[in-house]
């Protein structure tokens, strides 16, 4: 399904080529000049420096030659591996590079028709949910010594991976501000892909072999469905970007995974065949520096005949491309991101990931004053997810501050900084102020560490139908690299938190479904499994009062939408506008019932009623089962916190349920988790079945009544 384009800062490139055409001149891009401004914002240019036009350069220039290949590109002086390492994945794969280089036939050179050049290019790059298209004219700097000064093709006469830079370098503000940057971040922009970084655990994959196999078949089904891969080697304490390992691999350095191999070598030994795990990756400096196994002229290669490299597809095809053992690629290299496609399709695989995105904005409250919304009781059952993806709201949150980029040496891969509290993270300073003077119209409230304004942030609602589904959320904001040259420009550092149970937004602070890391990264992304259940994703800035734009991005195999909550309490009926407004909220969590039944009987099948007001929450029938785990929760809106909340347990048999039992909870005041141990009285406990339930609850005042 084709996705709607936008023109970058107005401009359109057939209009300007046509308005070039007519007046017989070529294109002069305004908006980027051949100036010193769209070069650097921190130095002067090198001695030397002057912009030319590829005819300038060579006779016979064009946008490619003998088509596109990783072979083109040679980074330059300019500290951007992390971009030329996503650029030779992209020229890896025709169906990506041709949306990045629209018409790619029509824009280039054509030597029978020499008066229809304008000297005008356009390229396209995903923003924040949007195709941008980005017009540059074809003047490119050079050095003193006639040489492009930033990324070129090994064949002089071949432009297109100068130009895709120079737009880049405009989307962003300047040359300069692709120094130090993230390869995730343009893996998304290249790709409307989403990106997720794996930190690979180098002492289990070491001793495990088992965790390796696994490792690498998510590494070879990911490439298999044309993800992009790329990997760095995080740099320890003490230690240098773009220092050389005596292996030959560079740390701190992006390189990008071209091919992921399991392969059988010939039989060695009767009835025994070899069996090897290869990764080939390729360095954007265009040179191969790895010197171990299965390195260029190694005895590795020596040992295999050409047909057989051939047949097990154990090629290099490229200048700067090797090949590793897998044992060796988990043994040197510590983070991996692997961007993962998502095409918009009206007929979708039921093996594909389905996308639905949403926009928001952490904003202050505005300046008028907002008609409270209406109120109503409500209290609905969800299950809670698997284990494994539940996190205590206790923990408090951590930011990995200076993990987007390392800007020293420009290499700007991924470094993992030791992990690190803000300074202000507690209230005070800034944030405590901001806080003092909380408006709850605001949507900007900081992380589950500020719990005053914590709940004030946008607020987003689905619901998992059915069966437990895999999902993956990503929550991007908007890019801050083009600020750089005002002296901005940096991260702020975001996550988010999945709150269960919900219709209308979170009132009070509960066990989360699952909760992302905080980092000061364009993206952050977190892949679970949940159970059936409504759900509400919390996107957050690190500090309260932190303003800017971002998108959410839900990924799930089934059909999911996914709405933001506006307003405070349920829509009411007509029926409940005559009764009294809501005053509490309170969060019942049935975990689990114990002692049903003496143990030489048999089993009772149980399952639970939880009552408050005129809501009534039922779970499922537990077969056979003395000490039920129903692990529910749900939410109430209560008119009259004086009246208890029952808990009622009953058997299932043939004619008619029997009544195990009943608890009863009193919670009249606002209070934070509270856990509670209830013995059953009435029904079968009368005969001597004592049973009890296990409960936690959770009451605040509704922030409509604050």
């Amino acid at each position: 399904m084709p996705e709607r384009v936008s023109s970058y800062q107005g401009q359109s490139f057939h209009s300007l080529r046509r308005s070039c055409l007519r007046r017989g001149a070529l294109f002069k891009d305004p908006l980027f000049p051949a100036t010193a401004q769209s070069l650097f914002y921190k130095r002067e240019p090198p001695p030397g420096l002057t912009w030319r036009r590829p005819r300038e350069i060579c006779k016979d220039p064009r946008l490619f030659v003998d088509g596109i290949s990783t072979r083109d590109l040679h980074q330059g002086s300019l500290g951007n591996c992390w971009m030329v390492a996503a650029i030779s994945c992209l020229a890896s794969e025709p169906s990506l590079w041709k949306k990045v280089i629209p018409d790619h036939v029509g824009q280039d050179w054509n030597p029978k028709h020499p008066d229809q050049y304008a000297g005008i290019f356009h390229f396209r790059f995903w923003r924040l949910g949007r195709w941008t298209d980005v017009v540059v004219d074809d003047r490119l700097p050079v050095s003193a010594d006639g040489v492009l000064l930033f990324c070129r093709s090994a064949t002089p006469r071949e432009f297109w991976s100068a130009l895709l830079e120079k737009a880049y370098a405009k989307l962003n503000g300047c040359y300069e501000a692709l120094e130090g940057g993230n390869t995730t971040e343009v893996l998304i922009d290249f790709t409307g892909g989403v990106s997720e970084p794996l930190s690979l655990d180098r002492e289990a994959l070491g001793l495990h072999s088992h965790h390796r196999r696994a490792f690498f078949q998510t590494l070879a089904k990911a490439h298999e469905r044309k993800a992009l891969i790329t990997c760095s080697i995080r740099p320890a304490e003490g230690e240098a970007v773009e220092s050389v390992m005596d292996c030959g691999l560079v740390r701190g350095h992006a390189y990008g995974v071209t091919a992921v191999r399991k392969v059988r070598l010939g039989e060695t030994v009767p009835g025994w065949t070899s069996r090897l795990f290869m990764v080939r990756m390729r360095n954007p400096w265009g040179t191969t520096h790895w010197t171990g196994a299965w390195s260029q002229g190694s005895q590795q290669w020596q040992e295999m005949s050409r047909a057989e490299r051939e047949k097990t597809g154990l090629t290099v095809r490229d200048v700067g491309e090797f090949w590793m053992d897998f044992e060796d690629f988990c043994h040197y290299f510590t983070d991996v991101v692997v961007c993962r496609l998502v095409e918009r399709a009206l007929l979708w695989p039921s093996s594909h990931w389905r996308e639905v995105r949403r926009y928001g904005e952490w904003a202050p409250a505005p300046a008028t004053t907002a008609t409270p919304p209406s109120a109503v009781l409500r209290g609905d059952p969800s299950l809670n997810p698997k284990p494994g993806v539940t996190e205590q709201q206790g923990n408090r949150k951590e930011a990995r501050l200076g993990e987007s980029q390392q800007r020293k040496g420009g290499e700007g891969v991924r470094e993992k900084k030791a992990v690190k509290k803000a300074a202000k993270e507690d209230g005070g300073g800034e944030a405590g102020g901001w806080e003092a003077q909380m408006d709850e119209r605001s949507r900007c409230g900081g992380c589950i560490n500020h719990r005053d304004s914590f709940l004030h942030n946008p607020q987003f609602m689905f619901e998992v139908k059915g069966k437990e589904e895999e999902v993956l959320i990503c929550l991007q904001q908007e890019d801050r690299r083009i600020w750089r040259k005002d002296g901005g420009g940096e991260n702020l550092p975001i996550g988010f938190e999945v709150e269960v149970n919900r219709c209308s937004r979170v009132q009070c602070v509960v066990e989360q479904a699952a909760s992302s890391v905080y980092m000061d990264s364009r993206s952050v992304t977190l892949r679970g499994t949940l159970a059936p259940g409504r759900y509400v994703v919390l996107p957050t800035t690190f500090l309260p009062g932190v303003t800017g734009r971002f998108l959410l991005r839900l990924f799930c195999h089934s059909q999911v939408r996914l709405r933001e909550l506006k307003e405070d309490l349920p829509c009411p009926s007509v029926f409940h506008c005559f009764l009294p407004q809501p005053t509490v909220v309170t969060t019942v969590h049935l975990r689990r019932a114990s002692g049903l039944g003496p143990p030489k009987q048999t089993a009772p099948d149980v399952y639970a009623i939880v009552r408050c007001e005129s809501d009534t929450i039922r779970t499922r029938v537990f077969k056979a089962e003395r000490n039920p785990e129903f692990n529910v929760r749900a939410v109430f809106y209560r008119r009259y916190p004086s009246a208890p909340i029952s808990i009622e347990l009953w058997s299932r048999v043939r004619l008619w349920d029997c009544a195990l039992g009943e608890a009863r909870l009193m919670t009249t005041e606002p209070e934070r988790s509270r856990s509670h141990v209830i013995d059953l009285r009435g029904g079968r406990s009368r005969s001597g079945c004592r049973g009890r339930v296990h409960v936690e609850t959770s009451s605040s005042v509704c922030l409509t009544d604050l």
